[in-house]
Order: structure tokens, then C-alpha cells, then sequence
């Protein structure tokens, strides 16, 4: 007779898993106001999280996360062992701890509401080519504030009516990646004014914005030729739907520019959404509030385990891939005598390539710049190039942020989401050159 599974060592391993997800964010949250506490252990206790949930994983999202770490690690060994690169080993596992610690501060969401255990009516349903189009809005507008936040906000609120459609996720993924283009908050637009700090930024407001509406019109029209629109749900964009998200962007711009000027809006979400979490419950009392903390550190965090692999594992692969490149082209040559409009075309289209081909946009830009000695006048076509490729690629990549997020959240595969975003990306590629044709004209 065979034996039952031992589903208690399986649920004491979950709920361990849960406390050192919760400790990490805790931790995370510590290191706003005690920068003294090292990033390595909100990464150790991540990492040991997910050791702890592997065999839970799912087999694709396990398989894909093991390769992005065992190449991350090669190409670590191999600029060391070839290239002679110094490697600082203890703190390789903190790539994009900081993005996990948001989304486990973001999953605080679900506390907000529902406290009573009823579940409101969801009412009807806006559909067809209007609710497509408002969900690629409401997440365009809130997430160039709250940024990877709102996919989860408005695609949970999606995912109440059953699993999300092909439509429906790339609405999201559309929404969010073209706010790279202009938006202030993105760490996008906070990496290009670091490498392009002369750039001029009322000019790539001025190339960015038209852009985003501009890929809202050719996405949505682009789902509405491909699939039959008329039973797909969107977002709709009432006063009730929206006030929830807008009182926390609201609380983030407060936070940004009034109260914590110093930290990033990703720092500012981590603690802040949890915290207006725990508020919300406080009110029926502390017993109700500890129970209801202790549940999602149960139940909640440890389910976060594909997507919080996936971003670890890709940290690492980042990091990897990023140290390698540094020590083999650590010479004084550049790539271009001068940056005019072909070398951006160029550049551009190469970024983008490498994010099909699973980089992230963020390696491209930052291995472009190294290679490139630009003077203050060609910045900000610098600027427009990086932003661009970061909006397009990040949609196609199948490693970007938002596709891990959509891939671990709701179980979508990241080939499929390049797949389907291959005809828009392409027509966004063609937006892209005329508008830097136009912007090199105009400067």
C-alpha cells in the first residue's frame, strides 16, 4: 500500500518559507531608516525562501529560473577566471532583491478590503474594444506612478472573474511598458538620467508622451483585429475602481516629493502599501489584524513562489551577464566616432533584439553608454534611444519585469508573451525611427 504524501513537513516548510519572505520585507523596509543593515541579508533570507519552496515551484518556472541562475554564476566564474574581475561573492544574490521586496509589500493589497469575508459584486463587466482600452489606460496612468503595483491591482481585480485571456494580459503588459517612456518614476527614465545627466528633459517629455499614446492606439487596435473583444473584460474607469488606486498614488507623490524626498518611488511603495494595509485592518482590532498578517504570511507569500524565483534567478543572471561584459570590453575604444540619427536606429534596434533574445533593456542601455563618449548636445538623443528601447523591449522580452511578473502572478509563459507581442513591438519599431528621424531633424 502506498504511502499518503506527508502534507504536515510540506505546510511547516511553506509557512517557513512565509516568516523569511516576511522577515525579508520587514528587513528591506529597516534598511529606509537604518541604511547600516546590509541588502545581502534581505537577499539570504529571500534566497532561502525560495531553497525552502523549490519542489512547490512549478516545473517550467523551476527549469527557467535554475538556467538564469547557473548562467549567472558561469558568467561570474568566467570574468573572474578569465578576465581577472573582482567579485565581491557574499552579495551576488542581491539582483533585484529590491523588486522582490516590492512585490511582497504590493501583495499587502489584498488585505485592503473585504474584511468582513464578503465578497462584493463585481456588477457588469465593460467589454469590447472600450474595455480594452481602459485597461490599458488605467494601468498606463496609475503605474507610471505606482509602477509594477497597478498590473497586479488591476489584473487581480481582472483575475476575479476568471483566468486572465490573452487580451487581457497584454493589455497589462502594453499598459505599464509604455509608461517607460516618459514617465519620471520608472526606473527607466531614473537610469537614463544617470548616464545622460545633461539631457534635456521637457525635449524627451516632448518625444515620449506622443509615443505612449501613440502605442495605447496601436495596441489596442492591434487586440481588437486579433481577437473578439465583445466577452473580455477590461478595466473600467469609474470613480469606484479607481479610488483605491488613486488614494495610494496619491499617498506616493505625497511621500515622493513632501515627506521622503530622499527614496525612489519602488522604496516608497514597499513600506507604504503595507502600512496602509495594516491601517485599514487596525480599525476591527488588533487580534483581527494579527490574524489577518498571519495569514497572509502563511498562505499568501509562499504562493508568490514562482515570481519571486524568477526575479531573484534573473538578478543573478543580470548581474552575471553585466559583470562579464564590463571586464571583456574594459578598453577606451567607443562604438561610434559620432551619435546621429543611424547610430540611435541602430543602437535602438540592437537593444531591442537583445531583449527577444532575453536581456533585459537595462544591460543594453548601460552597455551602450559605456561604449559611447557623448557630448551634451547628443544626451538627450541618447536619452529618447534608451527610453524607447526600454518601452518596446520590455513588452517583447520574455525576461523583462513585467513578463516575470505576469509569468510567476498569473501562470502566463514569457515565449507566449513575446509571441504575441512580436506585431506590435514591430509597429512600434517603425514609431520609434520616424520619431527619432523627426527629433534629429528638429534639434
Amino acid at each position: 500500500m502506498s504511502r499518503a504524501p506527508d502534507t504536515s513537513s510540506a505546510s511547516l516548510r511553506q509557512a517557513l518559507a512565509g516568516l523569511l519572505l516576511l522577515a525579508g520585507l520587514a528587513l528591506q523596509v529597516a534598511r529606509f531608516m537604518v541604511p547600516a543593515i546590509s541588502a545581502s541579508w534581505v537577499s539570504y533570507a529571500c534566497w532561502l525562501a525560495v531553497a525552502l519552496l523549490w519542489m512547490d515551484i512549478p516545473r517550467r518556472t523551476r527549469l527557467q529560473a535554475g538556467c538564469l541562475a547557473a548562467i549567472g554564476v558561469a558568467l561570474l566564474l568566467a570574468a573572474r577566471l578569465q578576465h581577472d574581475a573582482d567579485i565581491a561573492w557574499p552579495r551576488i544574490l542581491e539582483g533585484n532583491v529590491y523588486v522582490v521586496a516590492m512585490l511582497l509589500g504590493v501583495s499587502f493589497i489584498g488585505l485592503i478590503g473585504n474584511q468582513r469575508g464578503r465578497t462584493r459584486p463585481l456588477g457588469r463587466a465593460v467589454t469590447g474594444l472600450r474595455g480594452s482600452a481602459g485597461t490599458w489606460l488605467g494601468v498606463h496612468l496609475l503605474g507610471s506612478i505606482l509602477n509594477l503595483s497597478t498590473v497586479f491591482m488591476v489584473g487581480d481585480r481582472l483575475a476575479r472573474r476568471g483566468p486572465l485571456s490573452a487580451p487581457q494580459l497584454l493589455a497589462l503588459n502594453r499598459g505599464l511598458s509604455s509608461a517607460a517612456l516618459w514617465s519620471p518614476f520608472f526606473a527607466s527614465m531614473g537610469v537614463v538620467m544617470t548616464l545622460a545627466p545633461q539631457m534635456h528633459f521637457t525635449t524627451v517629455l516632448a518625444f515620449g508622451m506622443p509615443l505612449a499614446l501613440l502605442s495605447g492606439l496601436i495596441g489596442t487596435l492591434e487586440l481588437s483585429r486579433r481577437y473578439p473583444l465583445d466577452e473580455v473584460a477590461g478595466f473600467s474607469l469609474s470613480p469606484r475602481s479607481l479610488a483605491v488606486p488613486a488614494l495610494l498614488a496619491a499617498l506616493v507623490m505625497l511621500f515622493h516629493y513632501v515627506i521622503t524626498p530622499r527614496l525612489t518611488i519602488v522604496s516608497i511603495i514597499t513600506f507604504l502599501l503595507p502600512a496602509v494595509a495594516l491601517c485599514a485592518n487596525l480599525p476591527q482590532g488588533p487580534r483581527w489584524l494579527l490574524g489577518r498578517v498571519r495569514q497572509h504570511s502563511l498562505e499568501r507569500l509562499p504562493a508568490m513562489r514562482g515570481e519571486v524565483s524568477l526575479f531573484l534567478c534573473a538578478g543573478l543572471l543580470t548581474l552575471g551577464l553585466s559583470t562579464y561584459i564590463d571586464a571583456a570590453t574594459g578598453s577606451e575604444w567607443t562604438l561610434f566616432e559620432t551619435f546621429g540619427v543611424s547610430q540611435a536606429m541602430l543602437s535602438f534596434l540592437a537593444i531591442v533584439a537583445s531583449s527577444v533574445a532575453g536581456l533585459h533593456p537595462i544591460i543594453g542601455v548601460s552597455v551602450l553608454a559605456s561604449m559611447l563618449d557623448l557630448p551634451g548636445e547628443r544626451q538627450t538623443l541618447f536619452a529618447c534611444v534608451a527610453l524607447a528601447s526600454w518601452a518596446v523591449g520590455t513588452s517583447v522580452g520574455p525576461l523583462s519585469g513585467i513578463n516575470l511578473s505576469l509569468q510567476g502572478r498569473y501562470g502566463v509563459s514569457g515565449g507566449r508573451m513575446m509571441r504575441d507581442n512580436l506585431v506590435y513591438a514591430s509597429a512600434m519599431t517603425v514609431a520609434v525611427v520616424l520619431a527619432l528621424v523627426l527629433l534629429n531633424a528638429w534639434r
